[in-house]
């Protein structure tokens, strides 16, 4: 049994009652065993967090380590452009470019103050990106992306729908549950128009039958609309309920042109959306309605998407914009920072299906936190957490290089910004030979 003791940290537990208080912290291998004032108890290492601002870690809900090589090779354009671009660089990826492109994001996640993540992979070489996540410590959900119905794409991307399925299954036998669990499988097809209706029919009873989830794009785009009620008969939400693939174990990204209609399907049904505010502006694409859908019940996450479509995977950015859209649409009381620090976190854990072992710092769950210096000019004048909320901080003025150290599973992965699971300059030397032989090959 190895042991970790946080002390004098200023804990924000996010606790049902919220609770806040200057104390330590005691991980016993990958769960958090005591949450109090003074521990006194033995431990292999200790963490003096004085000063510190010690809290669960972010939950990256959506995002394509695939294209993290692609950051601002698509800048100034609409949706549709947009993917007739990035999806011509994905289609030249090999395992080795794939592997450094996923590991320029995980690297970026970790440094942003991110635990854990929700990842849709590219067509061919899934094993390169679960390789990575493996390596890198973080805890992550992903999947080959399933895309059966592409005609309009390079042929690189395209796949039968017996291909697609197979696949993905060989996938989740070899990946899911790896790492004492940490690495977890989640089927990805990619969009409603992209992927035949027998091929998401299948995978939902697959999921239910394995233990696993769905992750796909839902309503990201006006256009969508109309093209789906042509083709379906139903807008997004409606059709995928008609089809069953709703519920718990399903976590729908954007989820930006809904009706009331349909987020009542999500509020009945349990399914998850994914509210990605930086990519949604970047895009054009619209402002999902993410205050109502709280005030339903339904379950929202938030993340970054790929880097192409929001040019960072950084967290703080995210919680930021995410409070201040809303604002302008409903008022400045709208989403206050409490709930979209708690989106960053616990409404990821609970749409990976992790609710009741991440997203608190409670006796129990699992030992993914993060340790915050609050004392620099971006969190000026602070004095003391206890009297001056800490969270509105970390919502509106806080930046990634707030994140000192971050432990998952138990795990050490940064210490004073020191990533201890890949060499940072390493990880930069190989994605900027991998982006050379992609962008020589595209011309």
């Amino acid at each position: 049994m190895s042991t970790i003791l946080i002390e004098n940290g200023y804990l924000l537990t996010l606790d049902p009652q919220d609770r806040r208080f200057y104390g330590d912290l005691l991980i016993e291998d990958s769960a958090i065993r005591q949450v109090g004032g003074r521990i006194a108890a033995p431990a292999d290492r200790v963490i003096d967090a004085r000063g510190l601002l010690v809290l669960p870690g972010f939950v990256q809900s959506h995002v394509h380590l695939c294209q993290t090589l692609f950051r601002c090779q698509a800048d100034d354009m609409g949706l549709l452009q947009w993917l007739d671009t990035i999806t011509g660089l994905e289609a030249r990826h090999t395992p080795e470019t794939l592997y450094a492109s996923a590991r320029l994001g995980l690297a970026e996640l970790i440094k942003s103050g991110a635990t854990a993540l929700v990842d849709m992979g590219t067509l061919h070489h899934q094993d390169s990106v679960f390789q990575a996540i493996l390596e890198s410590g973080l805890r992550g959900q992903s999947g080959k992306a399933m895309m059966d119905l592409t005609e309009n794409l390079p042929p690189a991307l395209r796949e039968t729908t017996a291909e697609s399925i197979n696949e993905s299954m060989d996938l989740l036998h070899r990946w899911h549950g790896r790492a004492g669990g940490r690495i977890r499988y989640g089927f990805a097809p990619r969009w409603q128009l992209w992927n035949t209706e027998g091929l998401l029919v299948e995978i939902k009873q697959e999921a239910d039958r394995s233990g696993v989830c769905v992750h796909g794009h839902a309503g990201e785009i006006y256009d969508e609309v109309p093209k789906m009620l042509r083709e379906r008969g139903w807008r997004n939400l409606k059709y995928l309920e008609r089809i069953g693939l709703v519920g718990p174990n399903v976590q729908m990204a954007h989820c930006i042109w809904l009706d009331d209609d349909e987020i009542a399907v999500l509020a009945e049904t349990g399914t998850h959306a994914m509210h990605c505010p930086c990519c949604n502006l970047k895009l054009g694409s619209g402002i999902a309605r993410v205050p109502e859908m709280l005030a339903r019940g339904v379950n929202v996450g938030l993340g970054s998407d790929g880097a192409p479509s929001n040019n960072n995977l950084d967290m703080f950015i995210e919680m930021r914009v995410a409070s201040l859209i809303h604002k302008y649409r409903l008022g400045a009381e709208a989403l206050p920072a409490l709930s979209v620090l708690r989106m960053a976190t616990q409404g990821g854990a609970r749409l990976l299906g992790l609710g009741d072992q991440l997203g608190s710092l409670e006796p129990g769950k699992k030992a993914d936190l993060i340790l915050l210096d609050l004392g620099g000019l971006q969190s000026a004048p602070l004095v003391d957490p206890a009297r001056d909320d800490p969270v509105k901080r970390i919502v509106s003025a806080c930046q990634s290089a707030c994140v000192q150290t971050s432990i998952v599973d138990g795990q050490v992965v940064m210490e004073n910004r020191v990533l201890l699971t890949m060499d940072e300059a390493q990880v930069i030397a190989d994605a900027r030979r991998a982006w050379q032989q992609i962008s020589t090959q595209a011309g």
